[in-house]
C-alpha cells in the first residue's frame, strides 16, 4: 500500500525535501550545461562525460529516494512533488514546487496541477 501522510508528517519532511530538491536543481543545470557544450561541440568547464554520468546518477539518487519515502516525484523542471493524504474523506496529494517555502497547496489526486488550492482557504472543500 502507498503511504499517506498527515499534513504533519508532509510539512516534517519538507525542509529535507527543499535542501535535496536545492542540490537536484544545482545538478540540473549542470548536466544541462555539460550536455549543451557536448552537443555542440565545446567542452564545459564543469567536465565532460563523466561529470555528466556523475550528475545523472546523483539526480537519480535524489528521484529515488524521494520515491522511498512514498513522495510521489511529477517533474524535474521545475522540481514538483506530492505528498499522497486524505482531506475530508478524499483522496488528495499536498502538493510543493520548486521555489516555495513551505507546504501551503493540495489538488484532488484525480485532477492534478491545474486544481491546485490553498491549503487554508475557507472555500476548500
Amino acid at each position: 500500500m502507498d503511504r499517506i501522510f498527515t499534513l504533519d508528517e508532509a510539512r516534517a519532511l519538507l525542509p529535507a525535501v527543499i535542501e535535496e530538491a536545492a542540490e537536484l536543481i544545482a545538478a540540473r543545470a549542470d548536466l544541462t550545461e555539460i550536455d549543451f557544450e557536448r552537443r555542440s561541440g565545446g567542452r564545459s568547464e564543469l567536465g565532460g562525460l563523466p561529470e555528466l554520468k556523475g550528475l545523472q546518477a546523483r539526480i537519480e539518487e535524489i528521484l529515488s529516494g524521494w520515491s522511498e519515502r512514498g513522495i510521489e516525484v511529477k517533474g524535474i523542471a521545475p522540481v514538483l512533488v506530492d505528498f499522497p493524504s486524505v482531506r475530508d474523506g478524499a483522496s488528495v496529494r499536498l502538493c510543493w514546487i520548486e521555489g516555495e517555502r513551505e507546504l501551503s497547496w493540495y489538488h484532488r489526486t484525480e485532477l492534478g496541477f491545474a486544481g491546485r488550492r490553498p491549503l487554508w482557504s475557507p472555500s476548500t472543500p
